[in-house]
């Protein structure tokens, strides 16, 4: 089965590059629950499914959050990119696998996106400051459990250039 731009699977996942750099476009409500649904969609460990996914699309929400993290990070400058949405996969401190839950659904996300003519790239500075008071404050209004930690993050949008060349690297053992 093919996606909206003609690629199947393999070809998507195949293709699909990180992207930092996008346009000033706003994603519409359709677009995004495409992703939404794609991140519920991954697998979780003992199919508890205890991870949250929230999606911001709030520009002052985003700036709530983008000046937390350079605060806490000590980089002012830093920025999603330009992105016009964020999507957050976070679970319980201490659920079973709650790194891989939230991985499995970011990288749903990333396919669906690529799958659909969209952009995206793992955003991951708020793992280990999401108990740090200023962002915590942006992440309660932003509605996630006190408990939860946001493990990755997927800025998504348009594109502003082609991704680069593909690469293939690192080890590849076949044990037949």
């Amino acid at each position: 089965m093919k996606g909206a731009n003609g690629m199947d699977a393999l070809e998507c996942i195949e293709t699909r590059r990180s992207i930092r750099g996008f346009e000033e476009k706003k994603l519409t409500k359709e677009q995004l629950t495409v992703l939404a649904e794609a991140a519920r969609s991954a697998p979780t460990a003992m199919n508890r499914q205890t991870r949250r996914i929230t999606v911001v699309q709030n520009r002052e929400l985003l700036e709530k959050l983008r000046a937390a993290i350079a605060a806490e990070l000590g980089r002012p400058n830093y920025d999603f990119y330009g992105a016009d949405a964020l999507i957050l996969a976070s679970e319980a401190e201490g659920a079973l696998l709650a790194v891989e839950n939230c991985a499995c659904a970011l990288e749903n996300v990333f396919l669906a996106a690529h799958a659909i003519g969209l952009g995206s790239v793992w955003i991951n500075q708020l793992n280990g400051i999401c108990g740090r008071s200023a962002v915590r404050a942006v992440l309660s209004e932003l509605k996630l459990p006190e408990d939860h930690h946001v493990w990755g993050m997927a800025a998504v949008g348009y594109p502003a250039a082609p991704p680069r060349e593909i690469r293939k690297v690192g080890a590849l053992e076949w044990v037949l």
